[in-house]
Parts: structure tokens; sequence; C-alpha cells
């Protein structure tokens, strides 16, 4: 009788065992998914700037900022650059998390906010990099979008509006728009008013 007892205790163990293994499997893949699914660029880089992970955005976008080519263990030397300056100042302001963060501009339509901070994680042998790539136009496009539909815009104005938010000048979306920079002032004038109209009932 107390054989069985433990026989039965040690198939419980394995089972809770296994279930936990399943639960942490089923965790790691789900995190996967989340990190493949940004739209954000992430980056886990040794100290070395052998590259531990980049996710599906971080290829595409370091492939952008090497025109085209972009090897597993490559990383571009615009990025490299804001590593080495965490780095070398790192032992300055050793008792504090430092985040570095800066602007890659490649054109209007290409600007890319990058930042990067050391992780020194007790499941990491050595401290890694966590370099994250933002598209500053995505983001604004997103938030135009957002604003478009806020403040009613018709579709004309949804397109001048992205363009404004995305800094063009008037000059440079009539030229884009192939409108008069009239209009484009008569357009800009009718989305204020309805920017304060929106704020008015805020």
């Amino acid at each position: 009788m107390s054989a069985l007892t433990k026989t039965l205790v040690k198939t419980v163990a394995a089972q809770q065992l296994d279930s936990i293994d399943l639960y942490e499997s089923k965790r790691a893949d789900f995190l996967q998914e989340v990190i493949e699914g940004l739209e954000d660029g992430i980056l886990i880089l040794s100290r070395t700037g052998e590259v531990v992970h980049a996710n599906a955005s971080a290829h595409r976008l370091c492939c952008q900022f090497n025109q085209g080519n972009f090897n597993q263990n490559f990383v571009p030397p615009a990025i490299w650059n804001f590593c080495e300056s965490l780095l070398s100042s790192r032992y300055l302001f050793s008792d504090k998390l430092m985040i570095l963060s800066d602007e890659i501009v490649i054109d209007k339509s290409n600007v890319f906010r990058v930042r990067v901070r050391l992780l020194d994680l007790d499941s990491f042998e050595v401290p890694c990099l966590l370099v994250t790539i933002e598209n500053q136009y995505e983001s604004v496009k997103s938030l135009a979008i957002t604003e478009v539909k806020k403040f009613d815009l018709t579709p004309r104005e949804a397109e001048i509006w992205f363009l404004y938010r995305s800094n063009y000048s008037y000059k440079e979306i009539a030229s884009k728009l192939y409108i008069t920079i009239n209009t484009v002032k008569k357009h800009m004038k009718n989305i204020h008013t309805k920017r304060q109209a929106c704020l008015v009932v805020e």
C-alpha cells in the first residue's frame, strides 16, 4: 500500500512538471509572437556587436539602413555607433539605468527613433544591448489617422493633414498633391477650424 502511494505521488509530480514546462513553453511562444508582431524593430546585440536576436521589423529596417543588405551578424554603423556610445559612457553613470536615444534620418519619410539600453539580466551570462527602432513616419501616420477621424476631415483634408504632420511645408504639400499653395492654405484653415471646434467640445 505504501509503495503504491509513493508511485502515485511521483506520477502527480511528473504531471505537474510537464504542465509547468508546457505553460513556460506556451508563454515563450506567446512572447515570441508579440515581439515578431511589433511594428518597431527589436534588436538584441552582444557587447561585441553580434546579433543575438532580431525581429522581422528589425531585419526590414536594417536592410533599409544598409541599402538592401542585412546579414544576420551585421549591425548598421548608424545603430552600432549609439551602442558604442552607451558602452563607453556607462562607466560614468554606472549606478543609473542609461538609455541613449537619437534619430536616424534617411529622407523626409524615413525618420527613425533609435533607443539603446544595456540589459544585465540574470538569465544572460554577459550583458546585452537592447535596441528599439521606431519608424517615426509610421507613428505620425497612425496619429494622423486618429486625428482625421477625431476632427472629421474630408479625404482631401486628410491627405493634406498627413503631409503637414509629416513636416512637409505648404509648398511641398502643394507640389506633392498637384494643387496650389492657396488651396493648401484654404484646406489648412478648414482643418484648424475643425480642430478648434473639437477642442472646445472636449
